[in-house]
């Protein structure tokens, strides 16, 4: 053994060979944290020292190789701000750039996902071989950062220019098949002979068949590329990443600067050039969010998997209701491999729910994601029927028939009396109470809510709904069911809305609101996508349906009358009177025409203006954008704290990926709890006292007065 660690050890295979492994004790995949790296610079000068070692494998001791840097630890090194921040990388890049200059052949066995850092081990070496399971890239500008670790000084170095900007700048990940046509790896085997080919490379290397000196040194010196070409490479990828990247999310102009900047420059100049901008790019608001936004992501994991290890295997579900809800829900458990049944009392909705199921997948085949058998295999996991059959044998049923809460309390007491004393019923409900619906069910404790979001297939989060008298193992089992579609469930206490649509329908009040006092909706619209919605308001209650949203505006008024009740009709409403449904009838704030694709694209028109005069009491006039976005973001984040003070969800991390993952909150923005911490808990205290005439909803509550006196935040 040359070298043993708790994360790394390098020991002689033979002829000089030896393997570089990287095996983290005690977690389940390889990171690059703090020991790790100490680690990676006490084995390179372990091989450095040992004159037997005449090439090296890197190899990995786990199913994957290495997922990047332990971004837990981030925390502590960007509150050093970007000197700090500078020094830090320093350090790092000399064990990386130790490690490169170990003047041996040196072939990466890429078992797995080599993400970030990982990848940039991977870079480190001469030669790469994957193997047809693994996955590369490095996704940093998902986190609102760029590689720092050297990945922006040898990738394209590797690749080229515009291969590597398209890598860092867009964050992809990259298939063993695609990464080999593009040069960042050199042989992609089947598994079980990764560590072999890995080791004939270095063979062939040893052997003088591979020049691996002159691989190494492309590495060390600029870029060999014209500089006509160079501003041709950088115009090109200017125009289109930043184009799609926009102005909310800087790190992938700061990467495409970087390059530039480095390009032509040897290794070690390059990577100082590299350090200072990605410690620009680390101390952005939109890297702490999105950094933030990863960390909520994982907290949300760890929640559903405590609950999982109390569930009860689910081998046979049934949802109740077809059309395109329930084919969106059958399609989704039997894409992921769970056996449903989809039951209705007319033979049309189950069409309709069958034919969405066939749409989704065969999508998927037309795009190559999924072969003809494959598609034939999952149909025949679904079983329509008008009648409740073999329901003795389902483990869950899922109720997804209309939200009117007498038609729901029927069809649950209903298939209760068909199911065995087990089996879970979860209702697929938007706005009832999960605790009203239990109340004549003879089992409550096996029922819950389990919220999907419409389009099923697109939509991440699911919110599984605790009743009062929603047993601990019924929720889990539902939580579990929710991971095996595919889906993020967090799990919310009953109340009217439950959490995300409570959250949202402030959101709409301050629209309504808004135009009350003389706001174009269209301004507010584009002042808020400008923000970074996907869609405004109007656009997307347009899009929900705004009979929809009269309905849920119904239900939050009777919940929570002292802020969701207004004393005035308002604009949505007006548009539901006048049967302008949104996108349902093609006619809501705006219109929908087909394109050429078929798909409907939003027109303004002239009759919302007529309409709406009737709700405007203030002046018409053009809003200072701030105070728009200041009066739609305070109603909402308000209410998120109201769920946080009434224990509706447990943390700031699960309340914060709903709304990411259940309406589009703006990721680079981190979510309400976070968009507070960034504002700054006093000072948005303030911003809800400006507002507080508006009515309650703008009203600071109670625990945010308490985290500003005692200058606390949400996440620290």
């Amino acid at each position: 053994m040359i070298y043993s660690g708790n994360a790394i050890s390098v020991q002689t295979l033979s002829d000089g060979i030896a393997e570089f492994k990287f095996d983290l004790q005690g977690e389940s995949v390889n990171k690059l944290n703090r020991a790790t790296v100490q680690e990676l610079k006490e084995a390179t000068a372990a091989v450095k020292a040992d004159a037997s070692v005449k090439g090296l494998i890197v190899t990995s001791g786990k199913s994957t190789f290495i997922v990047g840097a332990d971004i837990t630890e981030f925390g502590d090194n960007f509150a050093q701000g970007e000197a700090g921040i500078e020094e830090w990388l320093g350090v790092l890049n000399n064990v990386f750039n130790g490690f490169e200059d170990l003047d041996i052949p040196k072939v990466a066995a890429i078992n797995g996902i080599a993400f970030g850092g990982g990848f940039e081990v991977c870079l480190g070496c001469e030669y790469r071989v994957a193997s047809t399971a693994a996955k590369v890239g490095l996704p940093e500008v998902k986190l609102g950062l760029f590689p720092g670790f050297g990945g922006t000084v040898r990738l394209p170095r590797v690749i080229g220019i515009d291969n590597a900007l398209e890598w860092i700048a867009t964050g992809a990940e990259k298939r063993p098949d695609v990464a080999l046509k593009e040069g960042a790896i050199d042989a992609v085997v089947a598994p079980e002979k990764l560590n072999e080919a890995a080791i004939d490379l270095v063979k062939q290397a040893l052997a003088g068949k591979l020049n691996w000196k002159a691989r190494r040194q492309e590495k060390l010196v600029p870029v060999k590329l014209s500089p006509i070409e160079q501003m041709m490479a950088f115009s090109s990828a200017k125009g289109v990443i930043l184009a799609k990247a926009g102005t909310n999310y800087p790190a992938p102009k700061l990467a495409i600067e970087n390059l530039e900047q480095n390009v032509n420059l040897n290794r070690d100049e390059a990577v100082k050039i590299e350090s200072k901008g990605f410690a620009k790019a680390a101390v952005t608001p939109q890297a702490t969010a999105l950094i933030g936004v990863f960390s909520a992501d994982q907290v949300v994991k760890k929640m559903a998997k405590k609950w999982e290890k109390l569930s009860h295997p689910i081998k046979q579900a049934a949802v109740l209701g077809a059309g395109i809800m329930g084919g969106g829900i059958a399609y989704q458990a039997a894409s992921k491999g769970t056996p449903i049944v989809m039951k209705d009392i007319r033979d049309e909705a189950l069409a309709l729910g069958m034919g969405e199921a066939t749409k989704l997948l065969a999508n998927q085949v037309e795009k190559g994601r999924l072969t003809p058998v494959k598609m034939g295999e999952t149909l025949s996991r679904i079983r329509p029927t008008l009648n409740y059959g073999d329901f003795k044998e389902v483990d869950i049923v899922i109720e997804a028939v209309v939200e009117l809460e007498k038609v729901k309390a029927a069809v649950l007491s209903e298939v209760e009396t068909l199911v065995h004393d087990n089996t879970i019923l979860a209702s697929n409900t938007s706005t009832i109470s999960i605790t009203s619906l239990a109340k004549n069910l003879k089992r409550p404790e096996n029922f819950v809510g389990m919220h999907f979001f419409n389009p099923v297939h697109m939509m991440p989060l699911v919110e599984v709904i605790r009743g009062e008298k929603s047993s601990d193992q019924a929720i889990a089992t539902t939580v579990a069911l929710a991971q095996k579609m595919g889906k993020v469930p967090v799990v919310v206490n009953d109340c009217p809305g439950f959490l995300v649509n409570r959250v949202l329908f402030p959101y709409f009040g301050a629209f309504d609101l808004l135009v009350k006092d003389g706001a174009d909706f269209q301004q507010i619209d584009k002042v808020m996508e400008k923000f970074g919605w996907p869609m405004g308001p109007a656009y997307l209650i347009d899009v929900v349906g705004i009979d929809t949203g009269v309905h849920g505006a119904d239900v939050m008024a009777a919940g929570f009358p002292d802020r969701m009740k207004p004393d005035y009709k308002g604009s949505i409403q007006v548009m539901y009177e006048n049967k302008r449904l949104g996108q349902k009838n093609d006619k809501g704030f705006y219109v929908y025409v087909a394109d050429k694709k078929g798909k409907k694209a939003k027109k303004v028109d002239p009759t919302t203006y007529e309409l709406l005069a009737s709700v405007v009491t203030g002046e018409k006039r053009e809003f200072d954008a701030q105070e728009i976005i200041d009066r739609m973001m305070v109603a909402l984040c308000n209410e998120i704290v109201r769920c946080l003070e009434d224990k509706i969800v447990e943390t700031p991390a699960e309340a914060d990926m709903a709304l990411i993952m259940g309406i589009g909150f703006p990721p680079f923005r981190g979510g309400a709890a976070r968009y507070i911490d960034q504002t700054g808990v006093a000072a948005y205290v303030a911003l809800c006292d400006k507002y507080a005439h508006l009515g309650k909803a703008y009203e600071a509550p109670q625990l945010l007065r308490d985290m500003a006196a005692a200058n606390k935040s949400f996440y620290g």
